[in-house]
């Protein structure tokens, strides 16, 4: 009895004592990445990094090892780049060598580099160009655009007055008027804001946005390999994005039914009549996947970000009303 608990106990070390090898040893292909503060097996740089504290300690990092450095989530290395003149010469300067989207877990499991926003390589570069080129026929960067969110905005003073002066959260009023500038070009029609459908899609987009931003989440990317195969908060991300693909599925049948080639009248009549185009080209990458992937990512990118960058604007003259008088 004593010899077989002395070599289970010494497999069990010998188990860890591996693991903890695996973990330690860098792959080669993350030998020439840039300085940074030495990791811990498993956990990284959990310790140099404060919850809640992501930015500061970034910055304080950046003192000591320089505006571009590499630190561990997890057994995941992250380049941080710090400072207007390191993330010019990346996303401006250098664009294209930094094009690439890396894998984000949390929602892998809807996307698989399908869709605009995470797609990469040939893929990404043909999406883009005819996503940028339908948006700007559409009126992006033009006058037209500016008359359908003068029009909106009018929808919004109306309910902004509804609230009688009372205190207010503005988040979803936002969220559906900016929204509704997305939908007239991705889906030809504008909603009404008591609209159950429309109401039921933006409540799953705030949800899957919040569910992305958890710590959860965070700590499920640095871990996905692992966690993957049990249940956990991380799944309901999924059914979320799932359901909101599935509006646009029945979006896209009702395009198809009705679909006049000679007058697209949105973003999807317009990626259908580029399939029926491509459809003998072996290397398009015009299908019915990328079609409501990308379409999603319009409206759930599109969306949040400018219905957040409304609020932030909301706030700052809130902080300093002397501006607002002006």
């Amino acid at each position: 009895m004593e010899l077989a608990g002395a070599i289970t106990i010494f497999l069990g070390i010998y188990v860890f004592y591996l693991i903890v090898i695996a973990a330690w040893k860098k792959p080669t292909r993350y030998r020439n990445l840039p300085p940074g503060p030495a990791p811990l097996p498993l956990i990284g740089n959990f310790f140099q990094i404060k919850i809640g504290e992501t930015l500061k300690s970034l910055e304080k990092l950046s003192e000591k090892y320089g505006p571009v450095f590499t630190v561990y989530f997890g057994s995941k290395p992250i380049v941080v780049l710090c400072g207007h003149e390191a993330v010019k010469e990346a996303l401006v300067d250098k664009a294209e060598e930094f094009s690439g989207r890396g894998i984000l877990p949390t929602v892998e499991n809807n996307f698989h580099g399908f869709g605009v926003v995470f797609a990469n390589g040939e893929r990404w570069r043909q999406l883009r160009r005819f996503s940028l080129t339908v948006l700007r026929n559409f009126g992006m960067g033009k006058k037209t655009i500016e008359e359908r969110i003068q029009e909106e905005a009018q929808f919004l003073l109306e309910t902004f007055k509804e609230t009688k002066e009372e205190p207010f959260d503005p988040t979803y009023f936002l969220s559906r008027a900016v929204s509704n500038v997305i939908c007239s070009i991705v889906f030809g029609n504008r909603f009404d804001y008591e609209d159950k459908e429309f109401l039921s899609l933006l409540q799953m987009m705030n949800e899957s946005f919040r569910e992305i931003s958890s710590p959860w989440s965070q700590f499920y990317d640095m871990y996905a390999s692992f966690l993957k195969y049990f249940p956990g908060p991380h799944t309901k991300i999924y059914y979320i994005l799932e359901n909101m693909r599935k509006f646009i599925e029945r979006r896209v049948k009702q395009n198809q039914a009705t679909l006049d080639p000679n007058s697209p009248r949105d973003f999807i009549d317009c990626f259908l009549i580029q399939m029926e185009k491509e459809k003998q080209n072996p290397a398009s990458e015009f299908n019915i996947k990328n079609l409501e992937l990308t379409t999603l990512n319009l409206f759930f990118a599109g969306t949040e970000t400018v219905s957040s960058t409304l609020r932030y604007g909301f706030l700052l003259l809130m902080k300093h009303p002397e501006v607002l008088g002006n």
